[in-house]
């Protein structure tokens, strides 16, 4: 496996200083983002898409410094219903920015739709009002499945992969529903982008989640979260108070190996359990922690992965499963 690092966690950088920082702390990718909810500080999508002199400039700088490039990352909401058409667009045109910089992958989430004739997103989490399952399946049905197979297609013919990040928020927010985004598009094309920090807020056990996704693991990003049970236990888990103010949220993103008690532990587990389904691709690091400066969360973060990575090949391959 190889350690990386989503560069937008330094999006106050600039993008060598971003490179440096990588390869200063031994990492061997980064992942890079085109726009849509990031303002894609690293990367000028449009030159991508249409200059051999700017790709070439581009994976320049990554090379020259010993690093790959792992993803292109186009996180938004291509199924919102007014916004969506601008933010598809983004998503197809780093799909084709990705084929012409012979990059594998690019990461994005499900996007998530409203209700028929709503003008915003709705997130769906019960069952109950009976309404509420009319509303999952007009988004499902009418808009997300036939969406996610043109655009599977349009993958395909470009030979790059689509790594889901299930997430809060998106129609694709644990492993159940992305096994049918997958099921329903492509798992050839479409799987998954396992940013293990949103489905922990969620109460899901991550060695059990890796084992159900098994070859469907496309892409890793290394992020964690902490609980604050002093407010979790008057109000859960559900939370809506700003990440700016960490004190009185539920749980919060947090720097790599803060958020678990038995921290290093956790991580080692987590690597043994992705090499257990055969991945060996990259372990990205993403910085959302706002009580700790992003180049200190990325130097502790790496030097946490790097006491647990396993970067070697076994005597023996282990079966994708």
């Amino acid at each position: 496996m190889k350690i990386g690092l989503l560069t937008d966690s330094v999006s106050h950088l600039p993008f060598d200083a971003a490179l440096d920082l990588a390869r200063t702390h031994g990492l061997s990718s980064v992942e890079v983002a085109t726009g849509n909810w990031s303002e894609s500080p690293h990367a000028d999508l449009p030159a991508l898409v249409s200059s051999d002199g700017a790709r070439e400039e581009f994976l320049g700088k990554i090379t020259s410094r010993g690093l790959t490039l792992s993803a292109l990352t186009a996180n938004g909401n291509q199924l919102h219903p007014v916004t969506g058409d601008r933010q598809a667009t983004v998503v197809r045109d780093t799909i084709t920015a990705a084929s012409a910089l012979g990059v594998p992958t690019v990461v994005l989430m499900s996007g998530l739709p409203g209700a028929e004739g709503d003008s915003s997103p709705n997130w769906i989490t019960t069952s109950w009002p009976p309404e509420n399952l009319d509303i999952l399946a007009y988004q499902w049905q009418e808009v997300a499945i036939p969406y996610w197979k043109e655009l599977a297609a349009f993958a395909r013919d470009a030979n790059v992969r689509l790594a889901v990040e299930a997430c809060g928020a998106q129609l694709v927010h644990n492993v159940s529903t992305l096994h049918r985004l997958i099921d329903s598009a492509g798992a050839d094309v479409v799987g998954a982008n396992l940013d293990p920090s949103h489905l922990m807020w969620m109460g899901a056990d991550i060695p059990a989640v890796i084992r159900s996704l098994g070859e469907s693991i496309f892409h890793v990003h290394a992020k964690d979260i902490r609980i604050n049970r002093w407010n979790a236990e008057n109000d859960g888990l559900l939370d809506t108070v700003p990440i700016t103010t960490p004190h009185d949220r539920a749980w919060n993103y947090v720097t790599l190996g803060l958020g678990h008690p038995d921290g290093q532990q956790f991580w080692a587990d987590f690597v043994y359990n992705l090499r257990s389904v055969g991945y060996d691709g990259s372990l990205n690091i993403e910085h959302e922690d706002a009580l700790v400066s992003s180049i200190e969360g990325v130097g502790r973060a790496a030097a946490l992965l790097n006491q647990v990575v396993l970067t070697e090949t076994p005597d023996w391959t282990p079966a994708r499963v």
